[in-house]
């Protein structure tokens, strides 16, 4: 079993804190993750997926208290979002009693919601960790081993996968899941045909520009109905729309997000992309790389980085820019799938506007060197491992 890199932030967290949620999509290992951290310390485990469990928090205070010397690990939480209401008293009366962190681990599977009711009623007694699928830095750096969390995407069961065929099958499954189950309880009744065919045209325009009136017109939908769709598909974590950067106010700057399916696999499982040769030779490729690297680079970048991109009308343009504040200040990357990266105008062009304190092309191969004056290649692997140590700088 791979080791999480997650664990031990979410127990330093658990640490400072009364209550932890961890937030990841399905299938992502919250659980595995949680169920080890159960191992290390008395806790008690509740799936709010199973009638029994829920039923055992028919009365949830009555129940905390028989528990009061444990970290209770409450799975799905957005299956009974009303416990958050009882989790405030709780919380209080334990830090009155000196009890004051690591009394509760919150899981769930959907952003916004959960966001948003944990705030308002446990501001000041939570704190969040954003876990995703597998990434980069926790597979291993061989290419082969690379290659593969790029064709099969982060999500476990379908990284660790047999054989190929076994993981496109298991991703296959994953989507209809999505669509038939769990999309359905978290907004309005969506057909499940129309969302896998907007999910499927979203990964044949993987990292591209939002054009929602284009993609109303394909589905005979209109574009208030797309964006909401697309929302969702956000809100579950199997969506990134990664905002235009919009702080030079003397450029004409594009004004729409890019739009990524944020695996890798699922990418390639609605195209029906089996092995790394269909992958090789689709059109996709490229995009799909971009963002793949994407996702492995955000996952380890400090979380209070701030992430876009940058595109003017006059063709200048940089794929990834990470606000990460202090002397680190401004990073800027171009990811390229080549193994032998060149630099356009464009990019020189958003570089001046930029004036990013590093900037990096990120490419397929794995040696370091410098490709200009201030502007250096490097792995993605490499990347990330520098963006994951600039959290202790």
């Amino acid at each position: 079993m791979l080791k999480r890199r997650y664990q031990a932030e979410v127990e330093s967290a658990l640490a400072r804190q009364a209550a932890v949620v961890l937030l990841g999509p399905r299938q992502a290992g919250k659980t595995t993750l949680a169920l080890t951290i159960a191992e290390t310390r008395p806790s008690t485990y509740l799936d709010l997926e199973s009638p029994q469990d829920r039923a055992k928090l028919a009365e949830p205070e009555l129940y905390f208290a028989q528990h009061p010397d444990e970290l209770i690990i409450l799975d799905e939480i957005h299956r009974a979002p009303e416990i958050f209401r009882t989790l405030r008293g709780v919380i209080d009366r334990a830090r009155r009693k000196g009890k004051r962190t690591g009394l509760f681990l919150l899981l769930g599977s959907a952003a916004i919601d959960l966001l948003r009711q944990s705030g308002e009623t446990l501001a000041g007694r939570i704190e969040y960790v954003n876990m995703g699928p597998l990434d980069a830095l926790e597979v291993g750096a061989r290419a082969a081993t690379q290659e593969r969390l790029w064709l099969r995407g982060g999500f476990p069961d379908s990284f660790l996968a047999a054989s190929d065929e076994d993981s496109f099958r298991l991703r296959q499954s994953f989507i209809r899941t999505y669509l038939e189950r769990d999309v359905q309880q978290f907004g309005p009744r969506v057909p499940a045909e129309t969302l896998n065919r907007l999910w499927t045209m979203l990964a044949h325009n993987q990292a591209t520009l939002l054009n929602a009136s284009r993609l109303a017109a394909a589905l005979d939908m209109s574009s208030p109905t797309i964006a909401r769709y697309i929302d969702l598909l956000a809100d579950l974590l199997l969506v990134r729309r990664l905002p235009p950067f919009h702080a030079n106010g003397g450029k004409r700057l594009v004004k729409s997000p890019k739009v990524y399916v944020r695996d890798s696999g699922i990418v390639h499982a609605l195209l029906g992309l089996r092995t790394l040769d269909d992958l090789l030779g689709h059109p996709v490729s490229g995009a799909s790389w971009e963002g793949f690297v994407l996702e492995s680079l955000l996952s380890t970048a400090p979380p209070s980085a701030a992430a876009s991109f940058y595109r003017t009308a006059a063709g200048a343009e940089m794929d990834l820019i990470l606000e990460l504040g202090g002397r680190a200040g401004r990073w800027a990357m171009e990811i390229k799938r080549s193994l032998a990266p060149t630099l356009s105008k464009g990019f020189h062009s958003a570089r001046e506007d930029l004036a990013p304190t590093r900037t990096f092309v990120v490419y397929a191969g794995a040696e370091r060197y410098p490709l200009a004056e201030g502007v250096e290649a490097i792995g993605h692997v490499a990347m990330a491992q520098e963006l994951a140590q600039s959290l202790r700088r």
